[in-house]
């Protein structure tokens, strides 16, 4: 093919390609396509991430605290403190922490997580029996009370389930969506404000010192998921405005292992070195090792040794004695017919005449065995004296 000819070629190809590009162009159609990914790592690991940051775009400090520690560094004035730690192993010593932190201006936001027990006369929630605030179930309230309440609501509660805040020169309450299956109660009747749905109450605010508590029924309006419903959001911003607000998510004590490890972690890892070359120390074998003895080498003597400490070990003392002492009256019935039927000092005297011993070694020889273990010197003492007895047989 020519120089030519291959120009061309290479000409009507571009061509064609340009005409196909063309074409396909013409059809395509450019469209949009969301892909959820789900949330990421950081909002799985905090229920409450939502909050934070929607309050710091209010321009509310929000910081997060791991442990009731924070207190040693927090002051308690202009400061919100939301307990959303579970403190089923909080202590009476942390309780009353909290509420003197309280007391010396702070705001303590707390969430009801115990119902009050009638026969204990507590909740085993600390915090709520230290206030005297008392947590029920919704369908455990008096019956008059709750027809009575049911029926002066009926006509006037657009939302009888959602729960409305009141507020001094407002005209319409805030809407929150409390769970109405529980119902808080101030039986002390100290709180100053609260808010209900038609037939519970599920916040409670009262005075405690010169500083605030505010009692929630529960805290899921404030998780990821239900924080932008209703007026939710909103109620965070009211609890916590014209403070700093700080997020507690762990109060419970810590254990004897998790103090350690934070207040001594040297001394920790020194320990466990130590226990490592001890365990090292007594296993690493000294001395090289004992060659296997040769076969050929092993005389009767040996075998007999061991085929004798083998007994010892498996039958004992007392075993193999008798198994002797059987020996010798054996050997005295094929001399002496009539042996057996003999009394125990007739056949030593038999015995005496046998062989010819005095009588104390035969006496020494076949009394009664002590139950008793016995030494080494005494045992060795007593198979001597009945192999003696038996070979004089």
């Amino acid at each position: 093919m020519s120089r030519r000819a291959g120009f061309i070629l290479s000409m009507v190809l571009l061509l064609v390609l340009g005409l196909l590009a063309s074409y396909l162009l013409g059809k395509l159609e450019p469209y949009e396509e969301v892909i959820e990914h789900g949330p990421s790592p950081e909002v799985d690991s905090s229920l409450y991430l939502a909050a934070e940051h929607f309050l710091r775009r209010q321009g509310i400090s929000a910081t997060r605290a791991d442990s009731l520690e924070v207190l040693d560094t927090l002051p308690s004035q202009g400061q919100t403190l939301l307990l959303l730690a579970d403190r089923g192993n909080m202590t009476p010593r942390q309780a009353e922490r909290l509420l003197q932190w309280t007391a010396n201006g702070g705001h303590l936001l707390l969430i009801a997580e115990r119902l009050w027990d009638e026969e204990e006369g507590k909740s085993g929630d600390l915090l709520l029996d230290l206030l005297g605030i008392q947590q029920y179930m919704s369908d455990e309230l008096d019956e008059e009370e709750a027809d009575s309440a049911d029926d002066a609501n009926e006509e006037e509660e657009s939302y009888p389930q959602l729960t409305k805040l009141y507020l001094e020169n407002e005209q319409e309450p805030a809407y929150i969506a409390f769970d109405t299956d529980y119902h808080l109660y101030d039986s002390q009747n100290r709180a100053h404000a609260w808010a209900n749905s038609a037939l519970a109450t599920h916040l409670l605010q009262l005075y405690h010192g010169d500083g605030l508590i505010t009692v929630l029924s529960d805290p899921w309006i404030w998780q990821n998921r239900n924080i932008d419903e209703y007026d939710h959001a909103w109620l965070l911003w009211y609890l916590g405005q014209d403070s700093a607000v700080t997020l507690l998510y762990h109060a419970d004590s810590d254990n004897l292992a998790s103090l350690l490890l934070r207040h001594f972690p040297l001394a920790l890892a020194v320990l466990a070195l130590l226990i490592i070359a001890t365990l090292w120390h007594l296993g690493v074998r000294h001395g090289p090792l004992l060659a296997p003895a040769s076969r050929a080498r092993r005389q009767l003597e040996e075998h007999l040794r061991g085929s004798a400490d083998f007994l010892l070990r498996r039958s004992g003392q007392h075993s193999l004695l008798k198994a002797l002492q059987q020996d010798i009256q054996r050997r005295a019935r094929r001399r002496h017919p009539g042996f057996e039927k003999l009394a125990v000092a007739d056949q030593w005297q038999v015995l005496g005449r046998l062989t010819r011993l005095p009588p104390r070694e035969i006496s020494q020889a076949m009394r009664p065995l002590p139950h008793k273990r016995l030494s080494a010197t005494e045992f060795t003492r007593q198979v001597a004296h009945l192999q003696t007895l038996r070979n004089a047989l």
